[in-house]
């Protein structure tokens, strides 16, 4: 069996490091990320040059500002800070083809077997650390047969533990090394157990009823006794063409033939990876260094190149050439599964879909597809639960699109559908002659019904407490046809909904 070597990659300033890529602050200025935590801002990462003057992660704002007053601040964002750990974990795949997450500023990497391909470990944890010194993350590297064992290493000054000599390597570390919670840290060092070789000499039975069973189960994962995984993170390919022109070009023509030659070799991408483009980016760099970027979100997933040319065509217009242009390219940033679907005889492959997905897209680009919505059926024989409002963009409205709305074989539905208004209308449970409707009187011609409905009783909805109604088609003098409904329990009438 392969004995395993894990690399820990501490990123201690991820935070700061990759903020400070985008400020950019003079050198030796020192720079902190601020975060909201209590209603107070806190340091939650900061930079060499601030930490050198004595500030520190978990510092109030106010304090930092007290003793270093030069301080330059940019506010958290988390989510920033995991695209860039994502980003490194692919950089580190030229290191091993095994690499996850650990945490929110580590990573992991299985290097079983490819140590001697940088001069050993060490070697392979210096040029590590030597790559992201030079994108500008700092970086500690620890080197043990787990990854707990070469996680406590990293956070503590990294270093390599020779193949078998785990608890050596690490029996001096405090336990707070193995990634306990802090309470259980403090609990142990108020009994003297200072270090994790104090810990790994207890029985672990009175150690679990004491401290808790995730503190045997940190020592153990670290020590080798308890398995530990890797989950590696599983790159998507990138869908994007390039396309490099012997000559600038300008002409909104010239734009649309590259455009083509590129959609033809990303759409072949897409289908043979089961895939259809959600959104499309079209950058044209000019000769003056600028680029000339033009998004197309698509109302459904799609991958023939002819259809979404198309699409493009009409806005390429929008793309300003300068001197020229020397450079295309075509990405997919936004990708869905696609898989075939089965084509009736003698029907067109999906005409009527690609009309309206067609048509989607240019509303969708034009007034923002969080706009755009459908109307799908729903199993309810109330009148305001027979229908549901799904995003007309999604899979599920879609999905949506395809299912039949129920054949009309009971009574006729007003095409208008609004909350119930009530009418002013003598008592009774027959269809008053004269009633009042928002301000107007009107007279009834005829009416049609009653038609009864009751409430779902599984459902505790308070417009429909009142009990049964009894609902009448009623054509009026003056005109409306409107949906009138009267509560035997309640008497009284009021208006529902509005015919064509």
């Amino acid at each position: 069996m392969r004995a395993r070597r894990i690399a820990v990659v501490w990123l201690p300033r991820l935070a700061s490091d990759r903020a400070a890529r985008r400020v950019r602050p003079d050198p030796g200025q020192p720079f902190a990320v601020v975060a909201e935590a209590g209603g107070r801002q806190i340091l939650a990462s900061v930079s060499a040059a601030a930490g050198a003057q004595g500030l520190g992660a978990g510092m109030t704002l106010a304090d930092a500002r007290a003793l270093c007053p030069g301080l330059v601040t940019r506010p958290a964002d988390p989510g920033a800070d995991a695209a860039a750990l994502g980003a490194i974990i692919r950089w580190a795949g030229r290191f091993s083809p095994l690499v996850g997450r650990m945490g929110a500023d580590a990573l992991a990497l299985d290097i079983a077997g490819v140590g001697h391909l940088f001069g050993g470990e060490a070697g392979l944890g210096a040029a590590m650390a030597a790559g992201l010194g030079r994108a500008g993350f700092a970086a500690v590297t620890g080197i043990a047969d787990t990854p707990g064992a070469a996680w406590a290493l990293a956070r503590h000054g990294g270093g390599v533990a020779a193949p078998g000599a785990t608890l050596g390597a690490i029996g001096a570390l405090p336990p707070a090394a193995l990634r306990i919670p802090p309470a259980a840290a403090e609990a142990l060092g108020r009994l003297g157990l200072r270090r994790i070789a104090d810990l790994a000499a207890l029985p672990r039975a009175g150690m679990a009823r004491r401290f808790g069973p995730e503190v045997v189960m940190r020592l153990d994962q670290a020590l080798g006794a308890l398995a530990e995984p890797i989950s590696p993170e599983i790159a998507t390919p990138p869908f994007a063409a390039r396309l490099t022109l012997p000559e600038p070009i300008g002409r909104t023509e010239d734009v649309a033939a590259g455009l083509e030659r590129l959609l033809g070799r990303l759409c072949d991408r897409l289908a043979a990876a089961g895939q259809g483009a959600r959104r499309l980016v079209l950058e044209a760099a000019r000769v003056d260094g600028g680029t000339a970027c033009l998004a197309l979100g698509l109302a459904r997933a799609r991958h023939d190149a002819a259809g979404i040319a198309r699409l493009f065509a009409p806005r390429l217009e929008e793309i300003d050439a300068g001197f020229g242009i020397e450079r295309l390219r075509l990405s997919a940033p936004a990708t869905e599964p696609m898989p075939p679907v089965q084509i009736a005889a003698g029907a067109a492959p999906g005409a009527t879909d690609e009309g309206m997905a067609d048509l989607l897209t240019r509303l969708g680009n034009r007034l923002g597809f969080e706009a755009l919505q459908r109307l799908a059926p729903a199993e309810s024989h109330i009148p305001e639960r027979s229908f549901l409002v799904l995003a007309a963009a999604t899979p599920e409205g879609w999905a949506a699109a395809r299912t039949p709305w129920p054949a009309p074989d009971g009574p006729e539905r007003p095409l208008i559908l609004f909350p119930p208004e009530h009418a002013d209308a003598p008592p009774g449970a027959d269809p008053p002659a004269r009633f009042r409707w928002r301000g107007r009187r009107l007279c009834t011609l005829w009416a049609t019904g009653p038609e009864r409905i009751a409430p779902e009783w599984w459902f505790d909805d308070p417009a429909w407490r009142g009990g049964v109604r009894d609902y009448w088609r009623v054509q009026t003098a003056e005109g409306p046809r409107l949906w009138l409904f009267h509560t035997p329990q309640a008497p009284g009438w009021a208006v529902q909904g509005e015919f064509a």
